[in-house]
């Protein structure tokens, strides 16, 4: 199995783009893919469509085989990946397979996600959705799991409330330098913690925005990487892997399992391990999953995370910068592009392209978390020798 290379990237600006639709938005990330690894339309063999509820946010579905045309991609095979929250990391699977298989040399993965039209009861009604019917008719969403979760880490482990704060302060100050960011701008600890109360002990600013915006990758084998560029980057591990639908059935909530067996995973096929990652991207959707995938990667001891926020050691200059691009707190997070723009912060990283956030990077990781951990993605990539 010949390796994958990734040789073009692209994001749109996230946040709230008005007068803009799926398709607006998936084909402006797609045509920017393009020029930026330098490949034709008509040469893509596969176009994958990382997107959640596109049905559900605007009533329109078949947005694959739109983008082929707007593309002018056309007859490339097209594909809709829907992994919940996590369907930007199943989208760089999906295209990773498609390409490792032999089934294409040319395959184009863009994720997007229009939201911000739709008010924030109704975009959590729909994010909502995901949990299982036995707790969704109970009323239960994401944000009040993180907060019951939140709740049971402080105390269990004795970490103090500011920690989480302190993830919040670290990935809005890497926002800043981070263009198309949704929030460009640095918060402190005080501020974080005297924000409104969402789900207690979580506040406004552990929680990351309602977002519009799409992202792209370009991946080939690597020997037709070389024919575009000197400057690529090669997907050295990934997997998937699931955990139970209904949250309260885990054995140990602060244990994310899907992230345990997808990144052990990614790591045998890789040859790596936790201490060879120079920079991660993580799923913080809230908080405190940074603390929960720092610990289920084996960045940190389980219960011990806070503990190298407190340090330091997650931030551009620590020993391990972790959400570089801002992660879903600054960033944003459109459902279905927010994976795929993992992939690209860790991809820029490797391939030197990160501009003022860049850190000294040849191996980076990206985590893309479904719902509260039902369904996770780990990549690893490396810069080409």
């Amino acid at each position: 199995m010949e390796p994958v290379a990734i040789i073009g990237a692209s994001m749109t600006q996230f946040g709230q783009r008005e007068g803009e639709w799926i398709q607006d938005l998936l084909a402006e990330a797609g045509i920017e893919c393009l020029e930026d690894a330098g490949v034709d339309a008509d040469d893509v063999d596969h176009l994958y469509v990382s997107n959640m509820a596109s049905g559900e946010f605007e009533g329109q579905t078949g947005v694959p085989n739109a983008l082929a045309h707007d593309l002018d991609a056309m007859p490339a095979y097209t594909q809709r990946v829907d992994q919940t929250s996590s369907s930007g990391g199943a989208g760089i699977y999906a295209a990773w397979q498609s390409v490792a298989s032999g089934a294409s040399e040319m395959t184009l993965l863009v994720g997007g996600e229009k939201m911000t039209h739709k008010t924030t009861g109704e975009a959590t009604d729909v994010i909502a959705s995901l949990t299982h019917p036995a707790e969704y008719k109970h009323g239960v969403t994401l944000p009040s799991f993180a907060g019951l979760t939140a709740r049971h880490y402080l105390e269990r482990f004795d970490a103090p409330r500011e920690s989480l704060a302190k993830v919040a302060v670290k990935n809005h100050e890497n926002g800043v330098d981070n263009p198309n960011a949704q929030f460009q701008k640095k918060i402190d600890v005080e501020t974080a913690l005297e924000s409104p109360i969402v789900a207690d002990p979580l506040r406004l600013y552990d929680f990351c925005p309602i977002t519009d915006g799409s992202a792209a990758l370009m991946l080939c084998p690597e020997s037709v990487a070389r024919e575009y560029t000197d400057e690529y980057a090669v997907i050295t591990g990934i997997d998937g892997a699931t955990d139970t639908h209904v949250v309260h059935e885990r054995e140990d909530p602060t244990v994310m399992g899907g992230v345990v067996e997808s990144g052990k995973g990614a790591y045998e096929m890789s040859g790596r391990g936790p201490d060879d990652i120079d920079v991660a991207e993580l799923h913080d959707m809230f908080t405190i999953l940074e603390f929960l995938q720092m610990e289920g990667l084996g960045f940190a001891e389980q219960g011990e995370a806070w503990k190298l926020v407190e340090e330091g050691y997650t931030e551009r200059d620590g020993g391990l910068p972790i959400n570089t691009s801002g992660g879903l707190k600054s960033k944003g997070h459109p459902l279905g592009a927010s994976g795929v723009a993992q992939g690209v912060e860790i991809y820029e990283q490797v391939v030197g392209e990160a501009g003022p956030r860049q850190v000294d990077a040849d191996v980076g990781l990206c985590c893309n978390v479904g719902g509260f951990g039902n369904c996770v993605i780990t990549t690893i990539m490396e810069a080409a020798q």
